[in-house]
């Protein structure tokens, strides 16, 4: 592997971006950079810039983290995916995961919890689990997060009638909102029941 581009990063000036063998590879401090003396033409390891990274940019990288959690709660696949998109290499990805677990800034289980506390006000069980999948939570921990939820059918029911404020109750609707809802993560029984709940309070409103 041979270095052919270290150009200084736009947003910070105190570090910069290494391409190897013509392409983007990492970014690293230029501190670290000058006294190692890396240069265009420098022959180097994968394992030798990985190395040097971890030991130049730990902190630097922890303080981005916190930086990153200050205004909500993030996942172990956020400030992973976060990390990667400042050009920090896996090591120092895994040195400060476990430094935040460490410091219990990371818990996927309470973000699960939280987020389906949060989300089953407007949201079915089936969505939540394909979101916090996405966002890399554990299925053990999204079981513990469901289990027991909130009152998915009466969360149905609000998200209908919100849907249906203005509208008439006619088949083409019905067939809408029904949809609607299956689309919101609901499944098809608690979207039957609360279609049939919204209409049982409409006709009593008739009598």
């Amino acid at each position: 592997m041979e270095i052919t581009a270290i150009t200084p990063q736009r947003h910070d000036t105190k570090r910069c971006n290494i391409e190897v063998d013509g392409r983007f590879f990492c970014g690293m401090q230029l501190l670290t950079v000058m006294e190692q003396r890396l240069k265009v033409g420098s022959v180097v390891t994968e394992e030798e810039l990985s190395r040097l990274q971890l030991e130049g940019e730990k902190q630097t990288a922890f303080d981005k983290a916190l930086s990153h959690i200050s205004s909500s709660m993030k996942t172990e696949k956020d400030i992973r995916d976060f990390l990667r998109r400042k050009g920090y290499l896996q090591d120092v990805s895994d040195y400060v995961v476990e430094k935040m677990k460490g410091y219990g800034f990371l818990d996927d289980g309470a973000y699960a919890r939280a987020y389906a506390e949060s989300a089953g006000k407007r949201k079915g069980s089936r969505l939540i689990r394909a979101e916090l999948r996405r966002k890399g939570v554990a299925d053990g921990d999204i079981d513990a997060a469901l289990d027991g939820g909130a009152d998915e059918r009466g969360a149905a029911r609000a998200v209908l009638e919100k849907y249906l404020r203005g509208r008439s109750m006619d088949d083409k609707t019905v067939r809408k909102a029904y949809a609607h809802l299956l689309s919101k993560g609901f499944d098809y029984d608690t979207a039957r029941g609360a279609l049939e709940d919204v209409r049982a309070g409409a006709d009593e409103e008739l009598i």
